[in-house]
């Protein structure tokens, strides 16, 4: 018995040394290689100097054997800017940007790590930049993961503070970390195709003036500094509250946004308690959307709003209470995707948490305003200030009211209006891929609707408007056959 229990444990331990000697057996031929998830990393476009978000791929040694790496090495070594980590092991000035001697065993894998700052390009467009990350086997077999980016050269500031009058005409990008101060008694004017690019934690506060003139075929642009992506379907420029928005403070007036895209905000634009009897903000042929507050917030102010787009916000689209609104050829559209809590699309009245505000003259004229629920416009007054509305030749989604004098020639929308409910405006509503395109669609019954005596002569896109034209900012084009 005891030599069978000998020979059994002298077996057993055999067995447990063979599959140990197995296991750590390392194969030089030739065809035993390594398999990558990814053989191409892209980082999509990026800002050079600026640090990029880091990304991943796994290697995988499924070849049966083992595999030694006598050398892992960028092949451009300092040259372009990629940061790699192998496995815990950091590629970079002190390394010599390689690695040697790396051992994976047969079934197992590792992951590595890449980031970039890329290097100024010196040119006006994103250049592409690129390297290799190079696997050299003890075989002599040489694999290789291509890692890509396009660079983009931008201008950046830090608390950038407007002191004098300034324009601004760039071709660039400019980043703005901490915020951009404009101060009082200062004009900025922003022209030309400028795009100012806004990290999370920056304001464009105005305690000045501000003057943006974009085109209709180039808007001036401000949004927020990601230029990659959440997810592979959702770029961070499609996220709201990416950036802090634009706020008018109490003596600023006279502020002009003529073709201006303001989107990914918290509160996009907000306009503070001032004097009635002088212009706060006129905002003309722009896009306000996505945001994470609102889209425009006016208190005790003069705000003349003509031809612009405002959507989806998670606080009210446009929210007026109290001074004087003008809000003319407008869309407004309450689809904001990332919360069902979400606020509504037109809010008007003379009062809020910090006290009573006449409302001394709220017109909206040949405007669209829907939106997801049934009512998406809210009309709140106090009995003892001055409440002043018209509503005009304008397609609204809310419960209809018998009023000829403040509600003259209205199409009211509601949930059995099965042609016209919400999203049925509009040429694309698509909530999965976050993409909104509010022109109108054929079936709209915005079409032809509007008050001639009110017309602009022109759309947000410079469309001239016909002979019977359309409520709200687009005028319905009739696609061309080919």
């Amino acid at each position: 018995m005891k030599n069978l229990l000998a020979l059994l444990c002298s077996a057993i331990l055999a067995l447990a040394f063979g599959a140990c000697a197995d296991d750590d057996s390392f194969s030089s031929s030739p065809s035993h290689l390594l398999t990558f998830s990814q053989d191409t990393i892209r980082l999509d476009t990026v800002f050079s100097k600026v640090p990029t978000a880091t990304k991943s791929f796994w290697v995988y040694n499924r070849s049966g054997d083992g595999i030694r790496c006598t050398n892992i090495r960028l092949a451009n070594g300092n040259q372009t800017g990629f940061r790699v980590n192998v496995d815990g092991s950091y590629l970079g000035a002190t390394s010599g940007y390689q690695l040697n001697d790396l051992e994976i065993r047969k079934n197992d894998s590792i992951r590595v790590f890449v980031e970039l700052t890329s290097p100024a390009n010196n040119q006006e467009k994103p250049t592409l930049l690129q390297d290799d990350l190079v696997f050299a086997l003890e075989s002599g077999t040489q694999q290789k993961v291509n890692l890509r980016a396009f660079t983009w050269d931008a201008e950046m500031h830090t608390d950038w503070v407007i002191s004098e009058n300034t324009t601004i005409n760039s071709t660039v990008p400019i980043i703005i970390y901490g915020g951009m101060t404009v101060n009082e008694g200062v004009t900025l004017t922003i022209t030309g195709e400028t795009k100012l690019y806004f990290h999370a934690d920056a304001a464009l506060d105005v305690y000045g003036q501000l003057v943006i003139q974009g085109t209709s075929d180039k808007n001036v642009v401000l949004r927020g500094d990601r230029i990659d992506n959440m997810f592979d379907y959702l770029p961070y420029d499609h996220v709201s509250g990416q950036w802090q928005g634009i706020h008018f403070y109490e003596k600023s007036y006279d502020n002009e946004l003529n073709y201006v895209d303001i989107h990914g905000a918290r509160d996009a634009i907000v306009c503070d308690s001032s004097d009635v009897s002088r212009l706060k903000l006129a905002l003309y042929n722009s896009v306000v959307h996505n945001n994470e507050g609102y889209g425009l917030k006016s208190v005790n102010s003069v705000v003349d709003v003509r031809n612009c787009q405002i959507t989806n916000a998670l606080g009210d689209c446009v929210n007026i209470c109290g001074g004087v609104c003008m809000l003319q050829h407008c869309t407004i559209g309450q689809f904001y995707r990332f919360s069902a809590n979400r606020g509504v699309a037109l809010r008007f009245g003379n009062f809020n948490a910090n006290g009573i505000y006449p409302l001394y003259d709220f017109q909206c004229l040949n405007t669209l305003v829907t939106g997801y629920a049934d009512d998406v416009i809210m009309g709140e007054a106090d009995e003892t200030a001055l409440y002043t509305y018209k509503f005009d030749h304008c397609v609204l989604r809310t419960p209809a009211i018998e009023d000829e004098l403040r509600a003259i020639g209205i199409r009211w929308e509601t949930t059995e209006d099965a042609d016209s409910a919400g999203v049925k405006h509009f040429a694309l509503i698509d909530e999965e891929n976050i993409l909104y395109d509010f022109r109108l669609d054929s079936v709209s019954i915005a079409i032809g609707k509007a008050n001639k005596e009110y017309v602009m002569e022109y759309d947000r896109l410079g469309v001239k408007r016909d002979d019977e034209p359309d409520v709200g900012c687009y005028e319905y084009v009739k696609p061309v056959k080919d």
